[in-house]
């Protein structure tokens, strides 16, 4: 063991390449001092050393004692423990790794293994998980490899085990694809073999705590002022409002925000496949569908719970993402006196975004006429939000379109806001301007029998706030 003198302090789980050390070879000789470890070969000590220590630990507890005391306690008694058998133990670790390894075990026992760092760390959206050894993380946009792997495979199924298994699903040789979610809402899909090749594979994308609050928005240049006020007066106005984008543009934390406009005495409905969104109204019934059994049985879909939230006496339904035949159901829904309802749906633009929902609602076999798809998906939809995450990692509207009409056989739409890209900038930042089209848009008399006015500078080109800050 190093004496403490000599000691140098080592990056977390670098080793100390190149740090004069007393220490073990690999073979178990002794190292003399001046020695260095090479990263690998003190990784791999490490990581044989945590596994010892964490079978001692399990031969030592008494898990019978533990059951009925509080977590504070348990905590503190592993720690003792784990104090005396490093104690015991010949690893040449020093103070910080011992440190490190008490944590990195406790993660193990109480929580996600080494996942529990990133998930607590809030700088952290999305973490990607390639197999054992290859962690991703996104922060700000970018993917960056994050300093930590699992011990083996078998580690990381434990972890995946742990997580669906919270949620009352299962994977398995039999079911080895899941979707689920953490107990803060983080959305969670995990696939193992055989049908991922190289081995287990595990997305987390992380909600944040704090939910983003317009004025969130409105710093991050996500969109302006007078764009924020159009919509917060079309949710206060009961408009349908369709939030459309790509994966990772923010749709559902803009789908949140848009949230916060709900009157408070309003009942609101929402449905989902994993539990994801966080609003604030007192008066929420949140609804989540459910998969197969071990059977193949017991399904619960979207269009399932869709048609039961008509029977909830709902003021507002809020889906989580339509993907499939229940956009019929949401479109009857929002035909027939269910006005107000808000949801998400993954496309490239506005007009894509009409043709996804036409194929979804053919996906439900009704054998309706492509005239009379369109019309029902005209009288529908007020607005359609679209939303990009950019090239430097930002998200922004794109645009905000609202729907006027069928011409024909087709259904009309006009911006009433635009983003345009100029370029980037030398820092790598796009370069660009939120512009209005200067269209007053049709929906203008809807919100004034609300008692909602908007001002005719709200709709002006040259409207100094829209001006994207460079």
């Amino acid at each position: 063991m190093a004496d403490s003198s000599d000691e140098q302090t080592r990056p977390r789980g670098t080793g100390g390449v190149g740090a004069k050390s007393w220490g073990w070879s690999a073979n178990g000789s002794t190292r003399e001092e001046g020695g260095t470890w090479g990263e690998g070969e003190f990784s791999a000590l490490y990581h044989e050393t945590k596994a010892r220590v964490h079978r001692q630990l399990l031969e030592r507890l008494n898990l019978g004692s533990l059951a009925n005391r509080s977590r504070e306690e348990v905590d503190a008694e592993i720690r003792n423990i784990l104090r005396a058998l490093l104690a015991q133990d010949d690893a040449p670790l020093n103070l910080e790794e011992r440190t490190q390894l008490i944590e990195q075990i406790l993660d193990d026992v109480f929580g996600l293994g080494p996942l529990q760092p990133l998930l607590e760390d809030p700088t952290v959206s999305d973490i990607l998980v390639n197999t054992h050894k290859n962690v991703w993380v996104e922060r700000n946009g970018k993917l960056t490899r994050a300093n930590i792997r699992f011990r083996d495979d078998e580690h990381l199924l434990q972890v995946i085990d742990r997580i669906v298994s919270a949620v009352g699903r299962r994977i398995d040789d039999s079911s080895p694809m899941v979707d689920a979610r953490l107990a803060d809402g983080s959305r969670v899909n995990a696939v193992i073999p055989p049908l991922s090749i190289d081995g287990p594979h595990l997305s987390i994308r992380k909600f944040r705590r704090d939910v983003l609050s317009a004025e969130d928005l409105l710093r991050n240049d996500t969109l302006t002022r007078s764009m924020l006020t159009f919509l917060q007066g079309c949710v206060r106005a009961r408009l349908n409002i369709l939030v459309s984008g790509g994966t990772g543009s923010g749709k559902t934390t803009f789908l949140n925000m848009l949230s916060e406009a709900i009157p408070l005495d309003e009942r609101i409905v929402t449905i989902e496949d994993s539990a994801e969104l966080q609003l604030r109204q007192p008066h929420v019934v949140r609804l989540e569908t459910r998969p197969p059994n071990i059977e193949g049985s017991g399904t619960v879909s979207q269009r399932h719970l869709v048609n039961n939230s008509l029977r909830m006496r709902p003021d507002r339904i809020i889906i989580g993402e339509v993907r499939g035949e229940e956009a019929v159901d949401m479109l009857q829904a929002m035909n027939t006196g269910h006005d107000g309802s808000l949801t998400t749906l993954h496309s490239n633009g506005p007009r894509d975004a009409l043709g996804r929902l036409e194929t979804m609602i053919s996906m439900a076999n009704l054998n309706i006429r492509e005239k009379a798809m369109r019309a029902q998906i005209a009288s529908a939809l007020d607005l359609i939000v679209h939303l990009a995450r950019l090239s430097d990692g930002t998200r922004k509207v794109m645009s905000v379109a609202e729907v006027t009409g069928m011409e024909g056989d087709v259904v009309t739409m006009q911006d009433i806001f635009v983003f345009e890209r100029e370029g980037v900038a030398q820092d790598g930042r796009v370069a660009g301007r939120y512009r209005s089209t200067g269209v007053r848009p049709r929906c203008s008399d809807r919100l004034q029998s609300y008692g909602i006015s908007l001002e005719e500078s709200l709709f002006v080109d040259v409207d100094p706030s829209l001006t994207w800050r460079r």
